[in-house]
């Protein structure tokens, strides 16, 4: 131990004594630990962490396939992870091999106490919710099972820990007062426990409600009859297993009531053909599938993004590792006859080796120090940005340095601080004592020198691969903002309305709904206003199944089409092309006959052109007693819908006035010039309507598009500013290297110039072996980018892996790397004057 701390004062002096060599090696350091910290942090929180309950690996949840017909909500992923409130209590009652099963559901309401309203994340959960997750109240109670009965029956309410503190100031008085729910008096039970969010991963509600009260969270879902309508699928499921039981036992135990509980469901369908029979039945299947981690819809769109990353920031800490390896040989090769001489006085190779090791570790340990100091910062700009987010208060994942990311941290700056420390070890492993004492300057062995030529070819492999795959990602982006969405974006504002989360009944919310229009319309400076219940660019899908008139749709044909419920003005205000017919009217009510207007994919796939389809009639629904009720009277242009890569689908709209159960709606105002300066006054005047009225989600179009390409954006941006950082690090290792060799070959280029030699030659001689190196990282570099651009190919988007403008772009920006890296060893060495360097010598 005492030879230790020897060492480590000892590796000390000797950085204090060489500051510019030490800020060097810690700088490279922290920026490449400090990356990786960041990503693994939200890596990990992603993809990793457990949820923060009572013995995680217990929790399973369920996923089916087979045959479906009905009506689907759901918070994200795939259909095949939700289902009806009738089956999740079937399933909750009658298992064998789960202690308890939970539903929970994700929604929005308005919140208001004292008066101040607000639209809050809630989400909407089974009685035994909390006490199948373990957890215990930070503050009166939690919801029990007694609290999750009848229909609208428990108007009570659980605080998360973080709302209760940012806005009920960790008032300890609270329970038991009344705040109100979508206008609703709600009783206040208690708070949630410090340190967690929900089962739901990603998400950050503000607000826990029972399930029994959803029609009130969610006033739309009346007319479905959510609590009793098995063909209604709006629920995620997490079940704990029982001791001693594995998932896959539990899936093959609960195929039969599986099968029993389809079966009784089955009997719903009066009229279905024997092959939807069959998928229903004998096709369908219950998956168990693992829990820990919470289910998190968002986990797929972020899964491969974040893989990419850390492989990013996992090529960056390799080419630390190089880096800083070359920078301890050059300096290595100054301190030859310092351990020769440590040989020759009696000291035994391990204890040279591990003085070299430690040094290593202090450097090591000073990056990971510097790196951990600059991972929040990186990591709270990327958490906003995956979340979409200004505020770092609303985003569902934390930027902050816990136990796990700063084990995380230590053992890469271990890792990393023995791959460098090994190349000045080896080196002094066998030393060539009589050789070096007779030396006055230290001298390299062709072996070190070997190193250090591999060294910075792998660096220039390596950046050119992470500068391909930044290019790739940067001509998707470039992509995506050139796609044509099919409407004008510019000087359009949006925002979001609901009055049923202000306690508005069906029967006066379109009334609302209209007066907000009529009210913005009036507003100077504004040209048209409109809403939709289906936002463009906004990740939404809204679709219903549809009979065309003349069209006999195959059993395996989709005939589902996204169906938004529009006002009038709606494709004036977004200046989206009427190709046939007209626009809704004021007279296009309920009462009146309905109407609708279809798209161009529709018109062309149904009728041949915009022309034929007008005047011809669909209906709401499918099947033989099908009324065809409806008239087209417009076509217009398609548009990307859910976002920039989707391509347009059929797509019907409806006039709002016309809807059985009018909601919230999204509403867009065209203004005259740019749209921020009345965003202050369409809030006055919605506020003037009514005080009660939340204002929500307000944000220019362009706002919306640009938000609609965030994860590109941002892996675009990160993977240029890791391959700037890579090409700065190459730069850095090629100059020392360059800088080095010119150094030991002062005698040979000054007895050169004493023969004649033009500086020009000179100049191509210390170029021309570096030219060679480069050649040949590059020549490995460009067929292994383009390799694992294959594997990258779900997140390009019109761009080919081996795109020939990326790859001659690569090419180009390391040649200057070169030229600029190499440039001034190359004037040094032209500099040098023979008399001189020949009398040194």
């Amino acid at each position: 131990m005492q030879s230790i701390i020897q060492d480590i004062r000892y590796a000390i002096r000797q950085l204090t004594h060489s500051p510019g060599f030490a800020a060097t090696v810690i700088i490279t350091l922290a920026l490449g630990i400090g990356a990786n910290s960041a990503i693994f942090t939200i890596f990990d929180q992603v993809l990793l962490r457990m949820l923060p309950v009572h013995n995680p690996k217990e929790l399973v949840r369920f996923e089916w396939s087979g045959s479906f017909s009905g009506s689907m909500s759901s918070f994200g992923g795939d259909t095949d992870n939700y289902f009806s409130y009738p089956m999740y209590k079937d399933l909750r009652d009658r298992n064998t091999v789960f202690t308890d099963i939970l539903a929970a559901d994700r929604t929005g309401v308005g919140v208001s106490w004292h008066n101040q309203a607000e639209n809050k994340d809630a989400e909407l959960v089974s009685g035994n919710y909390f006490g199948l997750l373990g957890l215990r109240p930070a503050l009166g109670r939690l919801i029990e099972s007694s609290d999750d009965t009848a229909k609208d029956a428990n108007p009570v309410v659980v605080l998360s820990y973080d709302y209760w503190k940012t806005h009920f100031s960790a008032d300890r008085g609270v329970v038991g007062k009344s705040l109100l729910i979508n206008g609703h008096p709600f009783t206040i039970l208690g708070v949630a426990p410090d340190g967690f969010v929900s089962a739901i991963g990603g998400y950050r509600p503000g607000v826990f409600l029972p399930l029994s009260m959803s029609e009130v969270a969610m006033p739309w879902t009346k007319s479905r009859d959510n609590l009793n309508n098995h063909q209604s699928i709006w629920l995620t499921l997490i079940a704990r297993l029982k001791p001693a039981v594995t998932a896959q036992q539990a899936e093959v135990s609960m195929a039969p009531l599986w099968y029993s509980l389809r079966a009784q469901e089955f009997i719903a369908y009066k009229s279905s053909s024997a092959r939807f029979k069959n998928g229903f039945l004998n096709h369908s299947h219950l998956s168990v599938k693992d829990d820990s981690t919470g289910f998190t819809p968002e986990r797929s769109d972020l899964r491969t993004p974040l893989f990419v990353l850390m492989g990013m920031v996992g090529v960056l800490a390799a080419m630390c590792a190089v880096n800083v390896a070359t920078l301890l040989l050059l300096r290595a090769a100054g301190r030859v006859r310092e351990i020769s001489m440590r040989y020759a006085l009696g000291a035994a190779r391990s204890r040279i080796i591990l003085q070299l090791l430690v040094e290593g570790a202090v450097l090591g340990l000073c990056g990971a120090i510097a790196g951990l100091a600059l991972s929040p910062l990186i990591a709270r700009v990327l958490v906003q940005m995956i979340s979409h987010s200004d505020d770092i208060a609303d985003v569902p994942y934390s930027a902050t340095v816990d136990g796990r990311i700063l084990a995380f941290t230590l053992l890469l700056s271990l890792l990393v601080s023995l791959a460098f420390s090994v190349a000045p070890a080896l080196q002094f492993m066998r030393p060539r004592l009589a050789e070096t004492l007779r030396q006055n300057t230290g001298t390299a062995s062709k072996a070190s020198q070997r190193f250090r030529k591999f060294a910075v070819g792998l660096q220039i492999a390596l950046s050119v691969i992470l500068l391909g795959g930044a290019g790739l990602f940067l001509r998707t982006l470039t992509n995506l903002r050139g796609e044509k969405i099919g409407f004008a974006a510019q000087n359009v504002l949006l925002f979001d309305v609901d009055p049923t989360l202000s306690g508005y009944s069906d029967d006066r919310t379109a009334q609302v709904e209209m007066s907000v229009i009529d009210a913005v319309r009036t507003i100077p400076g504004i040209q048209q206003a409109a809403g939709t219940t289906d936002p463009e660019i906004a990740g939404d899908s809204s679709t219903t199944n549809f009979t065309v008139q003349g069209h006999v749709a195959p059993e395996e044909e989709d005939m589902n089409f996204e169906a938004p419920w529009i006002t009038t003005s709606y494709f004036a205000t977004l200046r989206q092309p009427i190709l046939a017919g007209h626009e809704f009217t004021a007279a296009d009510t309920k009462g009146s006959p309905h109407v609708a207007i279809v798209n161009l994919t529709f018109a062309n796939r149904f009728f041949g052109s915009p022309q034929n389809a007008l005047g011809r009639l669909i209906a709401d629904g499918g099947g033989d007693g099908t009324k065809l009720d409806t008239t087209i009277i417009g076509v217009v242009g398609d548009v990307k819908h859910r976002n920039m890569r989707s391509k347009p689908r059929g797509t019907i709209y409806r006039p709002y006035l016309q809807e059985n159960h009018p909601g919230g709606m999204v509403f867009y105002a065209l203004t005259a010039q740019k749209s921020d300066s009345v965003e202050i006054t369409i809030r006055e005047s919605i506020h003037r309507l009514d005080p009660k009225l939340v204002v929500d989600g307000m944000r220019t179009m362009e706002q919306q598009v640009d938000l609609s390409v965030s994860n590109e954006r941002t892996l675009a941006m990160l993977a240029m500013s890791f391959s700037a950082l890579a090409l700065v690090m190459t730069a850095v290792g090629l100059y020392g290297v360059l800088a080095f060799a010119t150094a030991q070959r002062t005698r040979e280029i000054g007895v050169r110039m004493a023969l004649g030699a033009q500086r020009s030659s000179v100049v191509a001689l210390v170029m021309r072996e570096m030219a060679i190196t480069t050649i040949i990282g590059v020549a490995i570099a460009l067929p292994a980018s383009i390799a694992l651009a294959h594997l990258l190919q779900s997140q390009l988007y019109e761009v080919k892996p081996g795109d020939p403008v990326t790859l001659i772009a690569c090419v180009f920006a390391s040649a200057v790397m070169v030229v600029i890296a190499a440039a001034i060893p190359a004037r040094r060495a032209a500099s040098i004057d023979p008399m001189r360097a020949l009398r040194s010598e």
